[in-house]
């Protein structure tokens, strides 16, 4: 049986192919249009999977995708709306003017240098018109209400616009190849459930979706047992964990659905506990639900952020995020017995979440689907067709599932490109040598990663001795990061770098989540290790990625070091390179020393004047 499962077309708009319950191809169509988390219908990468598997439409069975009819999830998010205006009129406003000006008085003076501040306690500077305005939306009154409930109705109104352009593209383009009386579509965190459990190989788990919205909900719970999903529970929009952390995102002045990882990044520098219990106050948790009052009044973070610390607001929404989502997952723990924990949803991006999740008492194993945002709905959209009772459902081995290029393709581009270059037979021995002699790799090898990380195969690689790393080649890229690069380690080592990481090797095999570093890790590779302590690792084993194991292993012969910084190989805002012009572009670009392209092996020409 042949499936092709296509994520939501609103934003990262990705294919995945599945055949007999296998994933056979899965790539974003960013990737081929070269435009960050590109939306629409997925024209490149649907061409290059059929090409790729050789499917031909006609052999397809079912096409599969992540939303409803756009007029049944308008219906969906209305009645949860109609919700949320009723429970507002019936709860009480806080004194949010006495908790700002209490909180006001816990800020520090501060000197620390933090890189891309230009002050540790730099603020949103905004007008004084504007700072009164955010007074007066914001502050949880009759105004402030009315507000939220415009900005609901406001959310509705362009979701039922979306949805329905969304709607109308995808059944335009499977018609013009053939595709649309194939169409099925399935509700939005049941393909989220679906991507989590059926790629972690338990037979048991509890399964947490949590994202902005889909289907009228923005997380779930569920039970997945004996290759079955059941779900224990809906957390109804705007009640959105999501929606919160794109409000911080954009508040302090970056991209909501693309920035997040800045605000993880910011937020290890601030103190959570200055507006800790004002942010606290604004939800309404019980046992294994929560709400949050006024969640689309978009005025509260602006207020909080040009008032407080840009590093103390993004500490208290990194917390009450932790606090909220931990009090979610243990209650389902504790409800159902399961230890077993996996993860999807664009919110379980956050890796130190994720930390915090494995850290619940009871969680033994945790596993986060690698595209964990709705570019993976596809994947669970395409594995749902093939539910069946007490089918076992091995874990996935590795992303490896995007395009390949033989070495034809490769050596043709860089004839084009008229860089001179040496073949290697092997070169993992060379790339290490490099490395090893403080040279920066640019490495493009195999098949192309699915989902938002660099895992080897399109990356940049760098030893992880020298801290000042993180300023001048994120200058080199254009980028502006406040967390480290992250280092990948051989997996037999990763007792030596990094704690508490049992239950947890296979999820780090995708760094999807954090751990506290070992004294060790700490003294080898200060360059991966955040100012709190964490690392994002990407453990790597022979069998995920042998030539990337090669390197690795060759590296710690010469060094004594397991680790290597391995940071996605692009500029800045650019979707992670995919073909070899792409690699080339990049490699001159950025000014890279050296990129290794399958076997051969190019110095960037400025070091050969």
């Amino acid at each position: 049986m042949k499936v092709l499962g296509i994520s939501p077309l609103d934003k990262d708009s990705t294919v995945t192919f599945v055949e007999d319950g296998r994933i056979v191809y899965a790539a974003g169509e960013e990737r081929f249009t070269r435009v960050k988390l590109q939306d629409g219908f997925p024209w490149q990468s649907l061409q290059d999977g059929m090409e790729f598997t050789g499917w031909a439409a006609e052999e397809i069975d079912e096409v599969s995708y992540a939303f409803l009819p756009w007029d049944e999830e308008t219906r969906l998010f209305t009645k949860s709306l109609e919700e949320e205006a009723r429970w507002l009129g019936e709860t009480e406003s806080a004194d949010t003017q006495r908790q700002i000006k209490e909180a006001l008085g816990r800020v520090p003076k501060r000197s620390q240098v933090i890189p891309g501040l230009g002050d540790p306690n730099e603020r949103m500077e905004k007008s004084l018109v504007k700072n009164l305005a955010y007074r007066v939306l914001a502050s949880e009154s009759l105004v402030s209400r009315n507000v939220a409930r415009r900005g609901s109705d406001q959310w509705g109104q362009g979701a039922s616009n979306y949805h329905k352009k969304w709607h109308e593209e995808l059944e335009n383009g499977l018609a013009d190849v053939g595709l649309l009386p194939k169409l099925k579509r399935y509700e939005h965190h049941e393909t989220h459930s679906a991507n989590a459990y059926f790629t972690s190989g338990f037979d048991e788990a509890v399964i947490i979706t949590l994202d902005g919205y889909g289907s009228g909900l923005a997380g779930s719970a569920s039970l997945g047992r004996g290759g079955e999903i059941t779900r224990l529970h809906g957390i109804k929009y705007p009640h959105s964990l999501g929606t919160f952390y794109e409000s911080v995102t954009s508040g302090l002045g970056f991209k909501p659905s693309r920035h997040e990882g800045k605000i993880v990044g910011l937020a290890a520098y601030g103190d959570p506990y200055i507006l800790r219990d004002l942010l606290l106050s604004r939800f309404d948790q019980e046992p294994g639900d929560f709400r949050i009052k006024e969640a689309n009044n978009i005025y509260f973070v602006r207020m909080l952020a040009s008032q407080f610390p840009k590093i103390d607001v993004a500490a208290a929404y990194q917390h009450v995020l932790e606090v909220v989502a931990t009090a979610y997952v243990a209650h389902y723990v504790k409800q159902t017995g399961v230890k077993n924990v996996v993860l999807s949803g664009g919110v379980v991006a956050n890796v130190k979440l994720n930390q915090r999740i494995k850290e619940i008492p009871g969680v033994e194993k945790i596993f986060i689907h690698p595209d964990m945002g709705d570019g993976g709905c596809g994947t669970g959209a395409a594995l749902l067709p093939f539910i069946q009772p007490g089918k076992t459902w091995a874990a996935v081995k590795d992303v490896y599932l995007g395009p390949e290029y033989s070495d034809k393709q490769i050596e043709d581009a860089l004839r084009t490109a008229r860089l001179p270059f040496d073949h290697y037979p092997t070169i993992e021995p060379k790339i290490a040598q490099l490395i090893a002699s403080g040279k920066v790799v640019a490495r493009f090898n195999g098949r192309m990663e699915y989902g938002p990380r660099a895992l080897g195969n399109r990356s940049i690689l760098y030893h992880a001795h020298e801290p000042e790393v993180n300023q001048w080649l994120n200058q080199r890229l254009g980028r502006t990061e406040f967390m480290p690069f992250a280092p990948a380690t051989l997996s037999e080592h990763r007792h030596e770098c990094y704690k508490n990481i049992d239950g947890a090797e296979y999820a780090a095999q995708f760094m999807t989540v954090t751990f506290d570093c070992t004294e060790k890790m700490r003294k080898d590779s200060p360059a991966a290790v955040h100012v709190d302590g964490t690392a994002r690792p990407q453990l790597v084993t022979p069998e995920s990625n042998p030539s990337f194991h090669a390197v690795l292993t060759e590296f710690h012969k010469l060094t004594g070091v397991p680790s290597v910084i391995n940071t996605s190989f692009n500029m800045h805002e650019e979707p992670i390179v995919c073909a070899p012009d792409d690699a080339i572009r990049a490699f001159l670009q950025g000014n890279l020393e050296y990129l290794a392209m399958g076997p051969y092996l190019v110095a960037h020409p400025s070091s050969r004047r």
